[in-house]
């Protein structure tokens, strides 16, 4: 009898340490199972190679039982490929083949990169408008079957006609206890640096910025406002923008002072296009007190981490950064980096969140 119980205990064990590692804070245990998962991805494809084994990446996440996807926008590689309506309608055809509904925020490969001319010498504001229409015109996530989103419908962003519209791409949804939310926040400073619409020097532009950077706030706001009124357990923030948080990584992201949240790398000052969001973000997550992810792409590494501190250098534990699969496309032909995210979710846990890297077989050769 005693030998029985303890194999029922180790089997009892060994099955909750497989269901993954968490990251937060919330209740007062970690040993829940988790209710359900959902798929992130972006930044894909990058190269010819890559965009033949997406169907590869859509057949796995289809094969999972999934609640939903997001997608944290770059549709194509940054230069020398054109952003044409033919890039929009592929990535239409891919995020409606996705069985479980499928959530997509705009990357700047997507819109503000296009008036490069190796892109073909698009008006970036244009680019995004388009999106709007393609993507955005109703509100309902993409995927074979829907979920129905919240919208930002007040008149905050600036179209191509310098005219303010809705943030139609930003979106939020609460889903078993927990607020998700999507917002338009860029690579490229954010379309504070890099080309601009006149295609010569590298200003950006400066004015669709700050209406959209403003209206991200605003939706930021009312995203924790929501959270807190409906006891949401935690919040998962999605967007394109690696916008860095330390000095740990120049290769990767902007390098920041961790204590004001300032840029201190050539990009600092007038071109800083995030250090206002953050440290809105950082008020707001030490105020919930409970587990933030902030998901994106954009500097194209895979992790799992938690890089923001307080303005003393104290880390800020409830939020997680969590950053997709993408882009890595050299040597020609490889790809190795098609892959996608699992997040388990549990509101009921402590830690709400678990998240697992998901290998498709198909995309992955053994490296030497």
């Amino acid at each position: 009898m005693r030998k029985s119980l303890w194999i029922t205990l180790a089997v009892v064990v060994c099955a909750a340490a497989a269901v993954g590692v968490a990251v937060g804070a919330n209740g007062g245990r970690n040993d829940k199972t988790f209710e359900y998962a959902v798929g992130l991805w972006g930044d894909l494809p990058y190269s010819a190679a890559q965009e033949a084994v997406i169907p590869n990446l859509l057949a796995d996440i289809n094969n999972q039982e999934l609640a939903f996807t997001v997608n944290d926008g770059d549709l194509k590689q940054g230069s020398g490929s054109p952003c044409d309506d033919a890039l929009y309608v592929r990535a239409l055809g891919w995020l409606n083949s996705l069985d479980r509904p499928a959530a997509f925020t705009p990357g700047d490969n997507d819109w503000t990169d296009c008036d490069r001319a190796s892109n073909g010498n698009f008006d970036s504001r244009e680019r995004l408008d388009r999106e709007r229409e393609i993507f955005f015109s109703t509100n309902q996530t993409l995927g074979r079957h829907t979920l129905t989103q919240e919208v930002q419908t007040a008149p905050e962003c600036l179209n191509a006609a310098g005219v303010l519209v809705p943030c139609v791409e930003n979106r939020r949804w609460t889903y078993h206890g927990v607020t998700y939310a999507t917002l338009n926040i860029q690579g490229s400073c954010n379309n504070l640096c890099d080309t601009n619409r006149q295609h010569v020097g590298d200003s950006g532009d400066p004015e669709e910025w700050a209406a959209r950077n403003q209206a991200d706030i605003d939706w930021l706001d009312q995203t924790f406002a929501q959270a807190r009124a409906n006891g949401s357990a935690a919040i998962m923030l999605i967007s394109q923008a690696d916008p860095g948080f330390d000095l740990s990584d120049a290769t990767r992201a902007p390098l920041r002072d961790p204590k004001t949240l300032a840029e201190t790398d050539s990009h600092g000052g007038a071109q800083d296009g995030y250090v206002a969001f953050l440290t809105r973000l950082r008020s707001l997550v030490v105020q919930f007190e409970k587990p933030v992810a902030y998901v994106h792409g954009d500097s194209h590494y895979f992790r799992v981490d938690h890089p923001l501190q307080d303005s003393t250098g104290r880390r800020v534990q409830n939020f997680t950064r969590v950053e997709t699969f993408g882009d890595n496309q050299l040597p020609a032909g490889n790809t190795n980096d098609v892959q996608w995210l699992k997040a388990l979710v549990d509101p009921s846990s402590r830690d709400v969140f678990a998240f697992q890297a998901q290998i498709v077989p198909q995309n992955w050769t053994a490296t030497p």
